[in-house]
């Protein structure tokens, strides 16, 4: 591992909610559920071309990811954000960030001497 590299439990931890996240229907989902709160796969298909499967397979990949969770209300679906992993992945992307200014600051003081 170089030394430019997360520690490997870091980017483990980290790929899977990125992977979810690729996606631009699994992004808008996170969005609305992290803004509109708990919604079932009704409300999150009114309005939009998605059909309720597809809503359904894209809720599940980010299930998995840790993003979001469901609870049963009779025959129906909740579906909510789920903040922990978002927190780890905003933590990851800053230690990135971190990663970068440092390099920056190298070349920067390589280039003015």
């Amino acid at each position: 591992m170089s030394r430019y590299s997360g520690s490997t439990r870091e980017v483990a931890r980290a790929a899977p909610i990125f992977a979810a996240l690729g996606d631009e229907t699994r992004l808008a989902l996170v969005a609305r559920l992290s803004s509109d709160g708990p919604l079932s796969i009704t409300r999150l298909t009114a309005g939009s071309a998605v059909t309720r499967q597809a809503v359904t397979k894209h809720l599940n990949v980010l299930a998995t990811a840790g993003l979001v969770s469901d609870v049963r209300r009779g025959r129906e679906r909740i579906w909510g954000f789920e903040p922990k992993q978002a927190i780890a992945a905003r933590s990851y992307l800053e230690h990135v960030s971190k990663r970068w200014d440092e390099a920056l600051d190298r070349l920067k003081k390589f280039v003015e001497t």
